[in-house]
């Protein structure tokens, strides 16, 4: 049976924002098909998600302890993994076992069914890069799709409506731990001006040819404060907790940004409220 209690949806997120909700953590279809009675929402790591201080009035799910494959992910090149299994761990398992492929998305804070939901990635590759096959619960059941049904692009994936991400399929490139280090290696060099503490990700989308960062940067507002939260010094296209922040205190703070930049600016995060 799904466990239910009522949370502070703040400690479930990258950002530490976040008022109350009903959060429903599911171990199996069973529980799936109770959660998803009423209206729902679904959070992974919390990452790249801006939720209101009311919180939200659907449901919130979150998958548990057995959508974790983390404990079993061994060598083999092509297979099938919970979605509730971290990235940043899965990133290094990989490396670790000579697989080749997710390098790209090293510190991207998220599980890998949220990964997808978005098509999560840097500049230096993507979940699309890997992705294979979803395993999806939608309209009462479980059902397998390809990952092309998706139409994957730039921070966009196409799910069915309702639909809840539960195990992914990914096919990894052979390759040899030193290798797979090295790729990793040179993606953590060129990201070194990124803050190194938790935050949401990247606020807004890179508009096309362009960095949402240098733009921020360029319009001299690293550093630029609402509250506890202030755009990160290192990156302009990060916005840190720094640590009393609320969801108001973050939105006037991105409010204030694309107001002040010469382009517009779409944001990346997800927003959540009633």
């Amino acid at each position: 049976m799904a466990k239910v209690r009522q949370v502070e949806l703040k400690a479930f997120t990258t950002l530490k924002v976040g008022g109350p909700a009903e959060l429903w953590e599911v171990d199996d279809e069973a529980d799936l098909r109770e959660a998803t009675a009423e209206p729902y929402r679904v959070i992974g790591a919390g990452s790249n998600l801006l939720v209101a201080d009311e919180g939200v009035c659907d449901r919130v799910i979150r998958l548990g302890r057995p959508f974790n494959d983390m404990a079993s992910f061994g060598d083999r090149a092509d297979l099938w993994l919970g979605a509730a299994t971290p990235l940043p761990g899965l990133v290094r398992r990989a490396q670790r076992a000579g697989l080749s492929g997710l390098e790209g998305l090293l510190g991207v804070p998220a599980v890998v069914g949220g990964a997808v939901a978005m098509n999560a990635g840097t500049r230096f590759g993507e979940m699309s890069d890997t992705l294979q096959e979803v395993e999806l619960f939608v309209n009462g059941g479980l059902e397998r799709v390809p990952a092309e049904a998706l139409n994957l692009a730039y921070r966009h994936a196409e799910l069915p409506a309702g639909a809840v991400i539960t195990r992914v399929r990914l096919k990894f490139t052979p390759s040899t731990p030193e290798q797979v280090q090295t790729a990793m290696d040179a993606v953590d060099a060129a990201r070194a001006g990124q803050p190194k503490v938790k935050s949401a990700g990247c606020a807004f989308k890179n508009p096309a040819g362009d960095s949402a960062g240098r733009i921020i940067d360029q319009a001299g507002l690293k550093g630029l404060r609402v509250g506890d939260a202030m755009v990160a010094h290192e990156h302009g296209n990060f916005v840190l907790n720094l640590g009393a922040a609320t969801s108001a205190d973050v939105e006037e703070l991105l409010a204030q940004v694309q107001a002040r930049v010469p382009v517009p600016l779409q944001m990346e995060w997800r927003r959540w409220g009633c």
